[in-house]
């Protein structure tokens, strides 16, 4: 007699209640192309006469303009993380959005687990933002120094909207680094 136990289905992604999965989501999203950006900010000294505060880097493709009047922008900063936790305490902070040749920058400080951000500046061709304090690459396409005027939770990010003060462009003419299916990519021209 042949064995009539049915066989369960291959095993599917959970959805949301929504009914989207993390996976589907993620390969949604993943054919948005974006531009790459470093967000940096300068963690200040816990005491006046202890050890110089920390510059602090991260990587971040959820960047975008949200304002002509005042000029604003927009950051997603992975909830819980560094930037995020600095971010809620010191409002001043920079964002330069990288050029192609500026690749390894963009892997540097999307690492995950690492240890020391000052290893990751070190032979970076960089200024300090004369507003912020935040440290500026000097090959980017451009810069912008800018103060948080509202956090907004949203799921397991928070949505940093900040005011921008300075902006200057280094290497406005060199063609972008995009972020596109989970790399990052060149343009063609």
């Amino acid at each position: 007699m042949p064995n009539t136990t049915p066989v369960p289905p291959a095993p599917f992604p959970t959805p949301h209640p929504e009914g989207v999965s993390n996976d589907e989501f993620r390969a949604a999203m993943s054919r948005l192309t974006a531009g790459v950006c470093l967000i940096t900010a300068h963690e200040p000294a816990l005491t006046t006469d202890g050890p110089r505060g920390e510059d602090v880097g991260m990587t971040a493709t959820a960047f975008m303009s949200v304002s002509l009047d005042p000029p604003m922008v927009l950051v997603s900063l992975r909830e819980g993380s560094r930037m995020d936790d600095l971010l809620a305490e010191q409002p001043l902070w920079g964002a330069s959005i990288l050029a192609d040749g500026q690749l390894q920058v963009a892997g540097r400080f999307a690492m995950k687990g690492r240890i020391s951000d000052r290893l990751l500046f070190e032979g970076l061709p960089q200024v300090r933002g004369s507003v912020s304090g935040a440290l500026l690459l000097t090959g980017a396409l451009a810069t912008l120094e800018c103060r948080t005027e509202s956090r907004v939770e949203a799921g397991d990010h928070t949505l940093v909207l900040a005011r921008v003060l300075t902006t200057t462009l280094p290497n406005p003419d060199a063609p972008p680094l995009a972020h596109f299916r989970g790399r990052y990519r060149h343009l063609a021209g």
